[in-house]
């Protein structure tokens, strides 16, 4: 397979975004406690994919994924989805311990210490021995586990995924990216000391979905729990060469070729003024990225074809997420997540708000969308709770089972969502921290305390700052912000050599 690296294309791709919502159709899901046959469990989660690249959100996307859209036929899509924080290692970490990782100060990815006006707060890189993950509690249950992909959360090999939960890895160690420490991309040869080499040229995203195949069937007649973690779409951006020319034709054909650049960029808010303002894509049209989405898609295909094969699509929950938003302000700027402002490493919904798709037994009408807000700490306990185990109420003390709406009897009552990201990210986001409570959302800066007061029900592209025109609401929930820190015992910013002290909240 010929090998094809990132080279950037200008093409100018109209942004839709045109979302409709709809009634949460009623569910039954069988206790497995019951049940002879126990729910399989299959998560699927893709790296740095933005919400609005996959066609169950947005239908004009320039990206093809008709694999996501039999998936989402077959169940529930979530509107309202975020993850835990706008970068990768601490979103898995909330994922496996059901948790917010600002109790560990797993606030950034691992080990992201870049510094600005200040210096970040404190990191811990890596997911705590003390935590029983989501895998050891499937273990501990009697499920054969598996992993495949991305790990990255923690260096030391007693971390990694076989150590953790998981009678099965392939792939998971330190590396965040491919091509992270030593990593060859991509195609094979990997150098991954957890995934053997396959023949050269071999596509990394197959390889990873054909291991999970290989196991699904290997332990089709007992329960199991799949985690295939994709490393795609995360950089560097590589793409079987057929794919690519696919869409270099599609692209030719809608006329998106040879545009000016100022077509298709903007500029994102910064951290401070600069002379050089950060770029944000706004339109999607670049060919390696769009070739890398559909190869997810597909890896996604196969996995779906598996189950259907071996008869278990009626007896297995599968989830596919992300782990952040699109990646539109930094490395290549390979993908719009319009009308979601910013992506990948900012507090804004690009980086926060992701796509969240769940089919399983017991779907009584399926192919709907529910308004339902969850967050990624809720995996941990709906699982445990669809699969019939117990609870384990003091390790997923951040998440709420999700599963009692989906079986039609009632909404879930939750608090507030939170975020605490008190870093420089590598795309240009900067340090802060935000609530979401209802329809709003206060965006919380560390540097020097500025609030954001955004609407995101009628104002999903966080356009029309309201801190102005509602102070009380400010007020309160900058005061429920604050003491959520001071619950989490959160770390904020430290500063400079003899530089000035940064804003830090009252009390902390």
């Amino acid at each position: 397979m010929e090998r094809v690296d990132y080279s950037r294309r200008r093409f100018l791709r109209t942004a839709a975004a045109g979302l409709s919502t709809f009634g949460l159709a009623p569910l039954s899901w069988p206790a497995a406690t019951t049940t002879p046959n126990r729910p399989n469990v299959v998560v699927i989660v893709a790296d740095d994919l933005g919400r609005m690249d996959i066609e169950p959100y947005n239908s004009d996307t320039f990206y093809e994924t008709p694999h996501l859209s039999r998936l989402a036929k077959r169940g529930i899509k979530f509107l309202q989805a975020y993850g835990s924080n706008p970068v990768c290692s601490p979103t898995r970490h909330s994922t496996m311990t059901g948790q917010y990782p600002s109790r560990d100060d797993a606030t950034n990815w691992f080990s992201g210490v870049r510094e600005g006006r200040f210096r970040p707060a404190p990191l811990t890189s890596k997911m705590p021995r003390h935590h029983f993950t989501l895998a050891e509690a499937f273990h501990e249950g009697g499920y054969k586990t598996f992993f495949a992909g991305k790990w990255h959360l923690g260096e030391d090999e007693d971390l990694w995924p076989e150590n953790r939960g998981f009678d099965i890895n392939k792939g998971g160690w330190t590396a965040g990216s491919p091509s992270a420490h030593g990593g060859g991309g991509y195609f094979s040869p990997y150098n991954n000391p957890r995934l053997e080499d396959g023949p050269e040229g071999e596509y990394l995203t197959d390889r990873l979905a054909q291991e999970t195949v290989r196991f699904i069937r290997a332990h089709r007649d007992e329960p199991f729990f799949a985690f295939l973690s994709l490393y795609s779409v995360h950089t560097p951006l590589q793409a079987p060469a057929e794919l690519v020319e696919k869409y270099r034709r599609k692209a030719q054909e809608m006329g998106l070729a040879d545009l000016p650049e100022d077509a298709i960029f903007g500029e994102e808010e910064q951290v401070w003024p600069v002379d050089d303002p950060r770029r944000v894509r706004h339109e999607q049209s670049h060919l390696i990225y769009a070739a890398m989405v559909e190869s997810m898609d597909r890896a996604v295909g196969q996995v779906l074809d598996e189950l259907d094969r071996c008869g278990l699509d009626d007896n297995t929950l599968v989830l596919f997420t992300s782990d952040d938003g699109g990646l539109a302000t930094s490395e290549g700027h390979p993908t719009s997540n319009l009308p979601l402002r910013g992506g990948k490493g900012w507090l804004y919904e690009g980086g926060l708000r992701y796509p969240f798709i769940m089919a399983g037994p017991g779907v009584v009408e399926r192919g709907v969308s529910t308004d339902t807000l969850v967050i990624n700490t809720d995996f941990y306990p709906t699982l445990l709770e669809m699969t019939g185990l117990p609870l384990r109420p003091e390790q997923h003390l951040d998440g709420v089972s999700f599963a009692p709406a989906l079986r039609g009897e009632d909404e879930i009552q939750r608090g507030p969502l939170f975020w605490h990201y008190p870093h420089y990210s590598n795309q240009g986001g900067f340090p802060g921290g935000a609530i979401r409570e209802g329809a709003w959302k206060l965006i919380e800066r560390y540097e020097d305390g500025q609030v954001q007061l955004y609407n995101v029900i009628e104002d999903i592209a966080e356009q029309h700052d309201r801190a102005a025109d509602f102070p009380e609401r400010v007020r309160t929930m900058r005061d429920t912000l604050h003491a959520w820190y001071r619950d989490v015992d959160a770390k904020f910013l430290r500063p400079l050599d003899d530089g000035p002290e940064p804003w830090r909240p009252e009390g902390q």
